[in-house]
C-alpha cells in the first residue's frame, strides 16, 4: 500500500477501540489494520482500557484517538471518555463515538463532551477509515513527529528515542506528554507551572514529579545526563529543548 510521507506519520498513530461486542471489535480492528494503521489496540470494556490508560505509574503508551462504543454494561460510553479526560495526559485526546443510537441527543451528549466525531451504526468501513483520517489529519497533521536533538532523534509519532549509540528506548506517557509541549516550545524557556499544567492540568503540588520525569528524560534523550545540552534548566524559570544540541 503507497502512502505519502503524511498518511505513513497518520498511520503509526496509536488508535484504541472499545466495544464490549467481540465479533464487532474483532471487525474494527481487522478494517482498520487492512487499512494500513500499525497500532490499533483493541479493549472489550471500560475497565479494561481505563486500566490501561492510567498506567501502572504511567508506564501505559499513548493514545492518539479513541474510538468508543457507546451502549456498553456497568459504564455507558459517555462516562467512559468523562473518565478519561479525568487522565492528565488525555484531556485532549480526541475521541469519536461509533454506537447503534443516533438520537440527535446522543449527538449533543457525544460532542458536548468533546468528540469529535459520532457515527451510527451500520456503517460502511470506508466511511470509517476516511473519518478517522479527517480527525487525524485535523489534530496530528501540523506535528513535526521526529525531533533531532544532540545525542539522538526523538520519534514522537511512536514515542521512541533513538539513539546515536544505536540503542533505542521507549517514553512514557507523561514523558512523552512533557518532551511534547517542549517540542512545540523548542528554543524557548517553558516554565514549570506552564508544563506542570499543560500536563497535569493545574500548576500546583507537581513540581517535584516533573522534576522526577525530567531526569529520566535526560537519561534517554542525553549522552551525559548530568550535564544536558538538549533539554536544558533555566534556573528560576523552567526548561528550554534545544534542538540541534546546540544553543
Amino acid at each position: 500500500m503507497h502512502m505519502n510521507n503524511e498518511e505513513a506519520y497518520l498511520s503509526r498513530k496509536r488508535i484504541v477501540l472499545v466495544d464490549d461486542e467481540p465479533g464487532l471489535l474483532r471487525m474494527l480492528e481487522t478494517i482498520l489494520t487492512q487499512a494500513g494503521f500499525q497500532n490499533v489496540l483493541a479493549f472489550g470494556g471500560p475497565r479494561e482500557v481505563l486500566a490501561y490508560c492510567e498506567g501502572e505509574r504511567g508506564q501505559a503508551e499513548p493514545a492518539h484517538l479513541f474510538v468508543l462504543d457507546v451502549m456498553m454494561p456497568g459504564m455507558d460510553g459517555f462516562a467512559l471518555l468523562s473518565n478519561l479526560r479525568q487522565i492528565g495526559c488525555y484531556a485532549k485526546t480526541p475521541a469519536m463515538f461509533l454506537t447503534a443510537k443516533d438520537e440527535p441527543n446522543d449527538r449533543l451528549s457525544g460532542l458536548g463532551l468533546g468528540a469529535d466525531d459520532y457515527i451510527p451504526k451500520p456503517f460502511l468501513p470506508q466511511e470509517l477509515i476516511l473519518r478517522i483520517k479527517a480527525v487525524l489529519r485535523r489534530c496530528y497533521a501540523d506535528e513535526n513527529p521526529m525531533l533531532v536533538l544532540a545525542a539522538c532523534r526523538v520519534d514522537l509519532s511512536n514515542a521512541e528515542v533513538l539513539r546515536d549509540d544505536g540503542t533505542t528506548a521507549m517514553l512514557t506517557a507523561k514523558e512523552h506528554e512533557i518532551l511534547s509541549v517542549l517540542a512545540r516550545n523548542a528554543g524557548r524557556i517553558v516554565t514549570i507551572d506552564a508544563i506542570c499544567d499543560a500536563c497535569w492540568g493545574t500548576a500546583f503540588g507537581y513540581e517535584n514529579s516533573l522534576m522526577a520525569h525530567i531526569r529520566r528524560l535526560r537519561e534517554k534523550i542525553e549522552s551525559d545526563p548530568s550535564a544536558p545540552v538538549a533539554l536544558v534548566t533555566v534556573k528560576g524559570l523552567g526548561y528550554k529543548l534545544i534542538e540541534g544540541g546546540s544553543s
